[in-house]
């Protein structure tokens, strides 16, 4: 499956995805995983950064927030046209656009930085997009990013839990078989049944690869990989969140921050 067919996918989640999300049932995101890309990130005010596969652009909004001037893009025009109604009346430091990420529409070394939540594990054609990415990313530039993690979000995976609900184990299988666009179904599970009903589940071609396929596509590329984290919510976090319980069992996301030396072109 290449780009163009991953497209209408993203048209078709769009809008049930920006409804949901805004109304607080990414828990994952909110709660986690965006808190812990954002703690590790560089500082950014000051320099011009790229966001990929920015969505609805609720991410884009923080890093922007942040004193960075972004450039933000999606493949889908829904998102990129929900996106840029909020900016009519949000930083007004944020440039949204309908693009591929396997062809970016920049000039060679236009940015300090480039960032992208949980988008690079559902682009097709990885390899121009991360080959694209380090050409528009000026020498010395970073690039920071969150992927489902390829160690658990594997072909097949499960969720064990003991009869109260709790997790206590997570199960993996076919680690080393890449999909390519075959389609998951779902909803953000903290979404109440009133809220789902009537609603198309997300269908989302996945595109899984092992760990070391990711850091050798960076090392192969150019980049320097610069940290690694895993996040993991706090008991408190669980406290207060408890659908995060499993995240303190499975590591869910994968944080990567890499750097295009300063002698590249």
């Amino acid at each position: 499956m290449d780009h163009r067919k991953v497209r209408k996918f993203w048209n078709n989640n769009a809008g049930t995805w920006t409804r949901l999300s805004r109304a607080g049932y990414d828990v994952y995101r909110d709660h986690l995983n965006t808190p812990a890309f954002l703690k590790i990130l560089p500082d950014v005010n000051g320099l011009s950064g790229l966001d990929v596969g920015c969505g609805e652009g609720h991410n884009t909004r923080l890093v922007a927030q942040l004193g960075a001037r972004m450039t933000a893009l999606d493949i889908s025009d829904i998102f990129v046209h929900l996106a840029d109604q909020v900016e009519q009346h949000s930083t007004g430091r944020i440039d949204y656009l309908n693009a591929s990420a396997v062809e970016l529409p920049f000039k060679t070394c236009s940015f300090d930085f480039v960032t992208s939540f949980m988008s690079l594990m559902d682009i097709s054609e990885i390899e121009h997009v991360v080959e694209e990415i380090f050409r528009v990313l000026a020498a010395g530039g970073f690039l920071q990013f969150s992927i489902s993690h390829p160690c658990f979000n594997t072909p097949h995976h499960r969720n064990l839990r003991n009869k109260e609900g709790v997790s206590y184990a997570f199960e993996v299988g076919d680690y080393f078989h890449n999909l390519n666009g075959e389609l998951e179904e779902w909803l953000f599970s903290a979404a109440p049944l009133e809220e789902k009903k009537g609603l198309r589940p997300f269908q989302v071609p996945r595109f899984t690869h092992t760990l070391s396929q990711w850091m050798n596509l960076l090392v192969d590329t150019g980049f320097t990989l610069e940290f690694l984290s895993e996040p993991c919510p706090s008991d408190q976090v669980v406290l207060e969140h408890p659908d995060l319980q499993d995240s303190q069992v499975v590591a869910y996301f994968l944080h990567v921050r890499a750097r295009k030396p300063l002698s590249a072109i």
